[in-house]
């Protein structure tokens, strides 16, 4: 404590200066233990985001109102950014103010008043991005019907590859998959994700990309509300499906995506079409170009009967055995190409499926294998590494970051 007489003033012991008491009462208040540490609830007004970076702004309620400062410091680490009318939960210290003698609450804390502070973050994020048309569905781009390609960002150790590796082999078999391994929660996340969208997209490797990973608290999926992530996904030239959780799930990666998906299991059956349907649509195909060739062969027969009746028979008979051999020609040419034409498009797809399980990226890494890349780009040969480079390597649960000390090339 702060001995009194100190501050009074020497010529007369019963008077203080005016900075002197506001010393005083400024200890008074920090040497008391309820207003050193107090939370407070009330409503938010007069809010000022100060360009220092500081938080000014009254917190009040039906009978009263107290004068509370936020410096930037304990600022930076909000989720959320409070206006006037919310209603908050604000802890700090309560203290006076000497160069004019109030008293103010130094918040340390701010929580929104029976709202989640990363829900209240999500909806801020959400309207101020909607808002600028990053949700617009007049800038989404169109899913391809038959991607040769598909870019998957999303944990190489999770149940959502795997998913997407399995629907995609039962229902198209012919798209090789492009897996980009990501963290897809917790610290580095973001970055993660961005980078992985920032070379799929740029390299132009596939026709359309995946993003996303299983369901989890909003905490675990907050990295796919990154405002990073939603103007990269928003600049992108690749389409881009979000499958983020579960069904009822609902991120800023789903708003800005070109479509969402309720899960990455869906988000691999609307990338590509079913071979069962385009089996059922070449059997269409055949079964209307059958049909044309017997009206037309029915139609011919009706001519030559018409003519035979106008016509000597002799002639008509001959005209008529020529005709019916080019018609049976024909017809026969036309089964056998459709025919063929059929066996090869069903051996293509038992090739494809066979070749997808092979490569399968996944199934490399899992065996032990890694990737390594540079700057960006894969290391394929020695001369694309020099010495002194950073490398990363990426094995089945992450990343190993290095520098090359030497480089030896073989025969």
């Amino acid at each position: 404590m702060i001995d009194i007489n100190s501050l009074r003033e020497r010529d007369n012991a019963d008077v203080f200066s005016v900075s002197a008491l506001n010393e005083y009462i400024k200890n008074i208040f920090e040497n008391n233990r309820t207003l050193s540490s107090v939370s407070v609830r009330g409503e938010i007004s007069n809010f000022t985001n100060h360009r220092s970076g500081h938080l000014y702004f009254s917190l009040k309620d039906a009978d009263g109102q107290i004068r509370a400062v936020m410096f930037r410091s304990r600022a930076a680490g909000l989720k959320f950014m409070p206006e006037s009318g919310m209603k908050v939960i604000v802890h700090g210290s309560v203290s006076v103010y000497p160069r004019d003698g109030s008293y103010q609450i130094y918040v340390s804390s701010i929580q929104p008043d029976g709202i989640g502070a990363l829900y209240l973050a999500y909806e801020q994020m959400k309207a101020r991005l909607s808002e600028e048309g990053l949700f617009d569905e007049d800038h989404k781009l169109s899913i391809p019907e038959f991607p040769r390609r598909i870019g998957v960002v999303t944990s190489p150790t999770g149940a959502a590859v795997r998913d997407i590796i399995n629907v995609t082999g039962r229902r198209y078999p012919g798209a090789d998959i492009y897996l980009y391994p990501a963290l897809v929660q917790g610290e580095g996340a973001e970055e993660s994700l961005v980078k992985a969208l920032d070379y799929l997209d740029s390299s132009k490797l596939c026709d359309v990309i995946i993003i996303g990973r299983g369901g989890g608290s909003i905490e675990d999926l907050w990295a796919f509300n990154s405002e990073r992530l939603a103007r990269r996904i928003y600049s992108a030239t690749v389409p881009i499906i979000s499958a983020v959780g579960h069904e009822t799930d609902f991120t800023i990666c789903d708003f800005v995506a070109d479509l969402r998906a309720p899960t990455p299991s869906a988000a691999a059956e609307i990338a590509v079409p079913d071979k069962r349907d385009l089996l059922m649509r070449i059997d269409s195909y055949d079964q209307r170009l059958s049909a044309a060739l017997i009206r037309t062969v029915s139609r011919a027969r009706e001519k030559l009967s018409y003519l035979s009746d106008r016509t000597d028979v002799k002639i008509l008979l001959s005209i008529l055995s020529v005709k019916r051999k080019d018609v049976e020609q024909q017809g026969e040419k036309s089964f056998v190409l459709v025919k063929n034409k059929l066996e090869r498009a069903k051996e293509r797809l038992a090739h494809n499926a066979a070749k997808s399980d092979a490569l399968s990226p996944l199934s490399t890494i899992l065996r032990g294998y890694s990737v390594a890349e540079s700057g960006g780009r894969i290391i394929k040969k020695v001369n694309d590494i020099n010495v002194g480079d950073e490398i990363t390597l990426i094995v089945s649960d992450g990343r190993v970051r290095g520098r090359v000390t030497e480089t030896e090339k073989g025969e």
